[in-house]
């Protein structure tokens, strides 16, 4: 996709990522920095997948969405990570239009499929605890399979509908962005024509997005909390809470993050906050997931433990 010529002026081809520093004297500590978090993150989540498919207690509905999630997170970091490190190290801060339009489709592609599969698993702990009866037939494969290709398709729709809006901006003057990805409250801020209507699209989208799941997410755990503190035991109070801990913590953190990013659209300067922000949705997220999840679940710690080890736990 490439900008159109205006006759009324120059048409810029490519952009200028200033990145998460602009002293040189920096880009070796900040390469190595995220190189490791990079690192650290896809060893972490295919740790989980790997330990989601070679573990029979974790073939259960919850863990097949954690394992599309943490293939989800995988996607997301090495969207925009890996092309940061390549300019660190080659000393090129420019990123052609059609690279950058790309990256901005597959980062919202990635985040919005997390989205939905926040939300399917939000569903599938209101089944477990609410409808345990009718769990299996509730949340049989096939319905399983259905969530996670409406997932992909409503996010693809979005992460579409986005990257085509972006493209009948006019971008004719400045082109440096102070940001280490691309992504639409940045392009907005160069734009020579209004964004008043992609703005209003982003606004009106993400309230499908991100409000629906969100909404969700919040009456399922409405219910699930009912439902625990009618459980008369206090230890099978503290074992259905723990099931849910791990999720909330995830979603609390996702949906901050994206809210705190995207709902502030009205400021006039983009400030190194909006960094720190990119930072916790591309690298941070992504990194926590698998210790949030792990750490208190020792059916995923006994099936890492089988993954790293190539032997069964202790007993």
């Amino acid at each position: 996709m490439q900008p159109k010529p205006r006759a009324n002026g120059t048409t810029i081809t490519e952009f200028i990522l200033l990145g998460l520093v602009e002293t040189p004297e920096l880009w070796p500590l900040v390469f190595i920095l995220f190189l490791l978090a990079y690192m650290t993150t896809v060893g972490g989540n295919l740790s989980i997948l790997a330990a989601v498919l070679v573990e029979p207690k974790l073939h259960t509905p919850m863990y097949f969405f954690l394992g599309n999630l943490s293939v989800m997170d995988v996607g997301c970091i090495s969207v925009t990570i890996p092309s940061m490190l390549v300019r660190l190290l080659v000393h090129k801060r420019t990123i052609p239009y059609a690279d950058c339009l790309t990256q901005l489709f597959f980062f919202h592609l990635l985040v919005g499929v997390d989205c939905f599969l926040l939300t399917a698993m939000a569903y599938d702990r209101f089944l477990a605890i609410c409808r345990p009866l009718t769990y299996s037939t509730r949340m049989n494969h096939t319905i399983q399979r259905i969530l996670v290709a409406t997932s992909w398709a409503c996010a693809f729709s979005n992460a579409l509908t986005h990257t085509v809006a972006i493209s009948t901006l006019h971008f004719c003057g400045p082109n440096v962005i102070n940001h280490f990805y691309c992504d639409l409250p940045q392009l907005f801020q160069l734009s020579c024509s209004s964004t008043q209507l992609n703005e209003l699209l982003l606004f009106g989208v993400g309230f499908f997005m991100a409000g629906t799941p969100m909404a969700l997410i919040f009456t399922s755990y409405m219910h699930v909390a009912a439902a625990v503190l009618r459980i008369r035991s206090a230890e099978g109070r503290k074992k259905a809470f723990s099931t849910c801990s791990s999720h909330l913590t995830v979603v609390a953190i996702f949906y901050g993050t994206g809210i705190f990013n995207y709902m502030r659209l009205g400021s006039t300067k983009l400030s190194d906050k909006d960094k720190a922000i990119g930072i916790f949705n591309t690298v941070i997220n992504p990194m926590l997931n698998p210790l949030i999840y792990s750490l208190r679940n020792p059916d995923v710690q006994a099936a890492l433990w089988r993954v790293l080890t190539g032997r069964r736990p202790a007993a």
